[in-house]
């Protein structure tokens, strides 16, 4: 590990166990740091919004960022907690793989997921990332995302198959479609054999940073079957939601 970072995460774990905000000197002695490398550091963090410096005294504390920061992990345990009975069922209905996933930045990650048994299945790892233009579970989160997010990846939209969308034109009809009709599709635009269907989960504030949803192979999982499954996954996501106290509608 850079030796930089790992001083200044020795410094922010220091004032994380303590108290009260503490000085240059005192974070030095503890650590065992020089006090210029300590003051680097300090003022790094300082820079980035995680310490505030009492102006009397000049001494460092944590300031509301971080934990911002831990809400927002402890809305993704709870996320997790809440989906877990819902994935299972999924996955035994349909016999394909079930994901759990959130947006970040212009991609999804895979916070949870229950492969299928079938020998032949979509692949895919816990912490991976998928781009979120390209396959039904990020599209099923773009769809509910302010303006200026989706202008934003629409304008840098990458080509993965002849059928993956490729404009912010296009992208804004199909999320205009999702919103509608309350879940997404992925025909072959990430990996042309691999399809897929997702369908938003809601905060209790109605925001929309999560969605569920199933993938499989083309040869399986067909339009047919996108279908008939559809409502499954949307109920598993509505189900969700109101697990993590929504109370409102699919609009």
């Amino acid at each position: 590990m850079d030796t930089t970072l790992q001083n200044g995460l020795m410094v922010l774990e220091a004032l994380a166990k303590s108290a009260r905000p503490r000085s240059v000197e005192d974070l030095a002695m503890q650590t065992e740091l020089n006090e210029s490398n300590v003051q680097s550091a300090l003022e790094a963090f300082e820079f980035a919004g995680y310490l505030a410096r009492e102006p009397a005294t000049g001494r460092y504390g944590l300031s509301l960022k971080l934990w911002g920061l831990g809400v927002g992990l402890l809305s993704r345990l709870d996320l997790k907690r809440e989906a877990q009975r819902h994935l299972s069922e999924l996955a035994l209905r349909t016999r394909e793989t079930v994901h759990l996933s959130v947006l970040t930045g212009a991609d999804v990650i895979y916070i949870d997921k229950i492969d299928s048994p079938e020998l032949l299945h979509a692949s895919s790892e816990v912490g991976g990332k998928a781009p979120a233009h390209a396959v039904a579970i990020g599209k099923a989160i773009l769809a509910f995302q302010p303006s200026h997010i989706i202008e934003a990846i629409g304008r840098n939209l990458a080509v993965f198959t002849p059928k993956t969308v490729n404009s912010l034109e296009a992208l804004r009809h199909e999320l205009s479609a999702i919103r509608l009709q309350g879940y997404a599709v992925n025909l072959g635009e990430w990996r042309g054999a691999v399809y897929g269907l997702a369908a938003p989960i809601r905060r209790a504030d109605g925001v929309v940073e999560a969605a569920i949803g199933i993938s499989g192979p083309s040869t399986r999982l067909t339009s047919d079957m996108i279908a008939l499954v559809a409502e499954q996954v949307v109920e598993a996501a509505d189900d969700i939601s109101r697990g993590l106290g929504y109370r409102g509608g699919r609009g």
